[in-house]
């Protein structure tokens, strides 16, 4: 009888994937440090664009303050960006008291942004259209709204017109249409507004902060919230 011995071979494979784990832990633990500075390098000039994007687009903004003309404005209104456009309405209604939440059509119905005020929200589209708007428009942005939302206000806002047909449309229902001449109605209108809440508060004469209450060895007096950048300083 010839005798065989059996040789059992262990599976290499757990070994082999544990001690693969093992040196990729231990180069990564013992140089944490430079991974995270790939990943810095990384992300690092996104953030930058996109801070830089938000300057220039703030500053854009803020451009259109300075413009007094009716046309002027309106010929500045359609050159912004639709992304632009969108930022310009939402700070109008932020300068009127409302808080807005700009949303870039992602919401239901193709909302741009979502506006709210005394707990009551209201909706708003904003299109840059080269030629009147047409009552499809409108009516798709209406019954969108409605299908999905009770007891609302909407907003349908352009730098151009309408047709008549959508102004019929909108007539008896809860969706006011702005076109070019009415949105510089408004944009005067937010700047009385917000020149009357900064009047309402204590504000600085010199640098425009807000005058805090304050007590020295004189007594009490209003100093600005820019100090020391600013020595304004008033009587109570």
């Amino acid at each position: 009888m010839v005798s065989s011995t059996v040789y059992i071979v262990p599976d290499l494979g757990p070994i082999l994937f544990k001690g693969i784990f093992e040196a990729f832990w231990l180069i990564f633990t013992s140089s944490w440090w430079v991974w995270l500075l790939i990943i810095a390098i990384k992300i690092l000039p996104l953030i930058v664009r996109k801070l830089n994007k938000k300057i220039t687009v703030s500053r854009k903004l803020k451009k259109g303050e300075q413009i007094r003309g009716n046309l002027d404005l309106l010929d500045w209104i359609g050159k912004l960006s639709h992304k632009e456009f969108e930022l310009y309405v939402a700070e109008l209604f932020r300068k009127l008291g409302y808080k807005t939440d700009v949303v870039g059509g992602s919401g239901d119905g193709g909302i741009d942004i979502v506006l709210e005020k005394d707990n009551k929200k209201s909706y708003v589209q904003c299109k840059q259209y080269s030629s009147k708007v047409q009552v499809d428009k409108v009516r798709d942005f209406y019954g969108a709204i409605v299908s999905k939302f009770a007891d609302v206000k909407c907003y349908f806002i352009t730098n151009n017109y309408f047709t008549l047909p959508a102004e019929e449309f909108a007539r008896d229902k809860p969706i006011e249409l702005i076109d070019g001449q009415k949105l510089v109605k408004y944009v005067k209108w937010a700047e009385k507004e917000s020149k009357e809440l900064k009047s309402s508060v204590n504000e600085c004469p010199q640098c425009g902060g807000i005058l805090v209450e304050r007590e020295g060895k004189f007594g009490k007096f209003y100093g600005c919230s820019n100090y020391p950048n600013c020595h304004f300083t008033k009587r109570l």
